[in-house]
């Protein structure tokens, strides 16, 4: 190994190791399998090393290694069949969760408020599980793992309509998720007419 070898190592180590957590958490929300999302890190972290020169220095290296965790995915995990699972969904009014909880408790001071402070983090993490692939992953990069919306095209390849358009669904859905797993958990009642 040379030296350029051995700095070239210590650069990748010092601007990628960092991000391990992250990375995990990542593979965590798209395969839904601790094994399979430590072989998905694994996987990218190896390709990042092997093209580590084609990483352009300066620039968001949390970006670059989370596109390579996405293509990854895809390539190794979606492609197997060769068509995309289609997913008909149900349209979900605009803001369903909060109008919902406010039908359901009508007279109390700030209801939403009341209702989302119930939900921890592993509540909401376990709606955003349930959300259809496509959709799942754009929201997690935006809200779990807070990239814009132009990274978020760039890592998974789409143009930022297309972001846009499942961002707007997927938070629709959410909410949907959300208000029935607050109904299920007893934090708002049902209507009752």
């Amino acid at each position: 190994m040379t030296a350029t070898d051995n700095s070239t190592r210590r650069e990748f180590e010092e601007l990628a190791i960092p991000h391990l957590d992250s990375l995990y958490s990542g593979a965590m929300r798209m395969t839904r399998n601790p094994a399979e999302a430590e072989d998905l890190v694994q996987e990218t972290m190896l390709l990042a090393f092997r093209h580590f020169d084609q990483y352009k220095r300066g620039t968001n290296i949390r970006a670059w290694l989370f596109r390579i965790l996405a293509n990854t995915f895809i390539n190794s995990y979606r492609k197997k069949s060769r068509e995309p699972e289609r997913v008909d969904l149900p349209e979900v009014e605009d803001f369903y969760f909060l109008n919902e909880v406010s039908r359901n408790n009508q007279g109390s001071e700030n209801p939403e408020s009341q209702v989302l402070g119930k939900f921890v983090h592993e509540d909401i993490m376990a709606a955003i599980d349930k959300l259809p692939e496509e959709f799942r992953m754009v929201v997690i990069l935006n809200a779990v793992e807070g990239f814009a919306y132009q990274e978020i095209a760039d890592i998974l390849g789409i143009p930022i309509g297309t972001v846009r358009s499942r961002l707007y669904r997927g938070r629709k859905l959410l909410q949907k998720l959300l208000y029935e797993q607050a109904r299920e958990m007893g934090y708002v009642g049902t209507q009752t007419d």
